[in-house]
């Protein structure tokens, strides 16, 4: 009997593995990037978790930190309209250039069935990159850093646990930015947590 594949890992191109691979056998100048990970329908933090697992078995990426959870109402709904997300942010380090993460982010949203039917729709699982190293781009595919993180207490509050002083390029301080937000938009999951993988 043959395993069944993974249902959460998506093939990656050839050309993007054999560049991956070319590049993670030297480790050879990884970036740094921050991804935001939500869930606000089914099992929320078995799919976050799953998130996790998928990105650490993507060629030519590392997962090098994994937040508490948090605990948000919905963005830009009626309150009460839709359950609660779960959040967290990871930290990654990787050889792949930003379009590749982002292709890598979308097909770990799709193994998890993510619909896009409706802005600011629920969803199983959205996958967000927040910044990749230093780089500042207005890229309709992907605005980087990402244009509404700045704002957003559950990007800001899980990143700030993990790493204390850092930057969101052309805004400071993360810290800072947490500080102006109104108190309590999140809610910290002390009872529920990540596991950084092996």
């Amino acid at each position: 009997m043959t395993a069944q594949p993974d249902p959460t890992v998506q093939p990656v191109p050839a050309s993007v593995t054999a560049q991956v691979d070319a590049a993670d056998t030297t480790l050879s100048n990884p970036k740094l990037a921050v991804l935001s990970l939500g869930s606000n329908l089914g099992n929320r933090l078995e799919t976050l978790q799953g998130a996790v697992d998928a990105l650490e078995d993507t060629p030519g990426l590392r997962v090098t930190a994994v937040s508490p959870v948090y605990e948000t109402e919905p963005w830009g709904v009626e309150p009460g309209s839709q359950p609660s997300y779960f959040n967290a942010v990871v930290i990654v380090r990787t050889t792949l250039p930003p379009g590749s993460l982002l292709e890598r982010a979308q097909a770990i949203e799709e193994a998890h069935q993510r619909v896009r039917d409706e802005r600011w729709g629920p969803r199983t699982l959205d996958v967000d990159i927040v910044t990749y190293a230093d780089v500042v781009s207005d890229d309709p595919q992907l605005t980087l850093p990402h244009p509404r993180a700045h704002q957003r207490a559950f990007v800001l509050a899980p990143w700030h646990d993990v790493d204390p002083v850092a930057e969101l390029p052309g805004h400071g301080a993360v810290a800072a930015l947490l500080a102006g937000l109104a108190p309590g938009a999140v809610t910290p999951r002390g009872d529920l947590e990540l596991q950084l993988p092996e």
